[in-house]
């Protein structure tokens, strides 16, 4: 990429912004996690670039740090902003890590975002993911606890309780459904049920309900 496409893939995220706030959406977040744009320009894995955007941390955070200045100058200040990091790249170093992680949190804080959607991985098929249920909330819970921001748990929560237990032991401030609600839609409502509260239930599903 050159400079020129550099700068016009901020300009588009700003765009971007500006039709999410046109169109009424009350959150926006920007996707810098899985092997996406952004997450290329910030792991040494991919990232061997050797001008302003290459080699350092600061360079390799630039650009995601202007895309987030950007929207952040177009997107309501009432408005949350979230963007989606993967903590780790799960390979041996030179890789992306939770504690390059932690720092970035610190700078995409001082531009104004108001939580980071803790995922992992996604760059290299040699990763190695210890999958198990909440094996991602300890990225959000020291992310949290460090970086003084709020942060998002994914990965393998699959029930409300086990939602609720993240949130109540001060992991992370919310919990984002992602594949469970695809294989499931009606997972809120079930959930609910399970935890004995009322859900917002569609009007066209009443009568069954």
């Amino acid at each position: 990429m050159t400079a020129e496409d550099v700068n016009a893939v901020v300009q588009g995220f700003r765009e971007a912004a500006q039709r999410a706030a046109a169109a009424g959406f009350r959150a926006v977040e920007i996707h810098a996690a899985h092997g996406y744009l952004l997450h290329e320009f910030l792991s040494p894995v991919s990232n061997r670039r050797t001008d302003d955007y290459g080699g350092s941390f600061e360079n390799r955070t630039r650009l995601l740090l202007q895309v987030t200045r950007a929207v952040r100058t177009v997107w309501p200040e009432r408005l949350p902003l979230f963007v989606r990091i993967s903590a780790t790249d799960w390979l041996p170093g030179p890789a992306w890590d939770i504690e390059q992680s932690v720092t970035l949190a610190h700078k995409l804080k001082a531009e104004g975002v108001d939580l980071i959607d803790c995922s992992s991985g996604g760059l290299a098929p040699e990763q190695q993911i210890p999958l198990q249920p909440g094996y991602q909330v300890p990225f959000a819970a020291r992310i949290r606890r460090e970086a003084g921001i709020a942060t998002g748990a994914v990965g393998l929560i699959t029930t409300a309780r086990h939602a609720e237990e993240i949130i109540h032991e001060g992991h992370a401030d919310a919990v984002l459904i992602g594949r469970q609600s695809l294989r499931d839609p009606y997972w809120p409502l079930r959930e609910a049920r399970e935890l004995d509260q009322e859900a917002a239930v569609p009007l066209q599903y009443r009568r069954a309900w």
